[in-house]
């Protein structure tokens, strides 16, 4: 089979990591077109990954992630626009070499097995304080679908064309993987998980990490808040009690 797949690749401020996330995706099978959204970096990101062989869109500020992949979308239809849609690998900037790993994630999608995959990383990575948006994400989804996913948070996901757009439009910044989610098995899209050996860098626990899990928690927390009630009713349920 030939390429049939683009990967696109949301970064902010990651000029030490995406050229080698870069060169890992081209190689992938399938992919044959890598874009790399540069999401108001303030470093190199764009200019380095426009080095390693990426199609490089850039937001003059940052946007976040969901705008991101919107944007990274928009711009296959673009390239796509005589031929067949492309299926769409949304991979962390921050993977570098460990992007390699996710042929696996590709094939039940190229083969027509599945509308979206979405990896499980086979070696966990500690993220302190990270628990707490996990259980929220994982308890959402759940409550919603009945679908009880191992990594709900992971953003390393291989869809079609037509599972991404009858999920947009995407939900707000970090909520958009658990949204995502839902918005498919709802619709009757078929889901599934994958294993993967695939690594990114680890949350620290300073207080720039702390402010990232808050606006994760807030995020994930809105987007379950408009797809379930029974969501909304019983999130303070899932805080750690005091």
């Amino acid at each position: 089979m030939g390429g049939d797949t683009a990967a696109v690749i949301p970064a902010a401020n990651e000029a030490d990591r995406i050229a080698a996330t870069v060169r890992a995706a081209m190689a992938l099978p399938g992919v044959d077109l890598v874009v790399v959204v540069d999401d108001g970096s303030s470093d190199r990101t764009g200019r380095v990954a426009r080095a390693a062989g990426a199609r490089v869109v850039r937001h003059s500020r940052n946007k976040g992630k969901a705008a991101a992949m919107e944007t990274g979308a928009e711009s296959v239809r673009l390239l796509d626009e005589d031929a067949a849609p492309r299926h769409l690998l949304f991979l962390d900037a921050d993977l570098g070499d460990t992007a390699q790993a996710a042929a696996p994630l590709i094939e039940p999608v190229r083969a027509g097995e599945v509308d979206m995959t979405i990896a499980v990383f086979a070696t966990r990575v500690r993220l302190g304080g990270h628990g707490l948006v996990v259980r929220l994400s994982k308890e959402g989804i759940r409550r919603a679908t009945g679908f009880e996913p191992a990594q709900p948070l992971n953003g390393q996901r291989c869809l079609t064309r037509a599972a991404f757009e009858a999920a947009r439009p995407l939900a707000h910044g970090f909520g958009v993987e658990t949204a995502l989610t839902i918005d498919l098995l709802r619709k009757g899209f078929r889901v599934t998980e994958v294993e993967v050996d695939m690594a990114h860098r680890a949350t620290g626990t300073d207080w720039r990490a702390q402010l990232h899990r808050a606006v994760q928690l807030r995020d994930v927390a809105r987007a379950l808040a408009t797809r379930e009630p029974l969501v909304r009713q019983n999130l303070d349920k899932l805080r750690p009690k005091r």
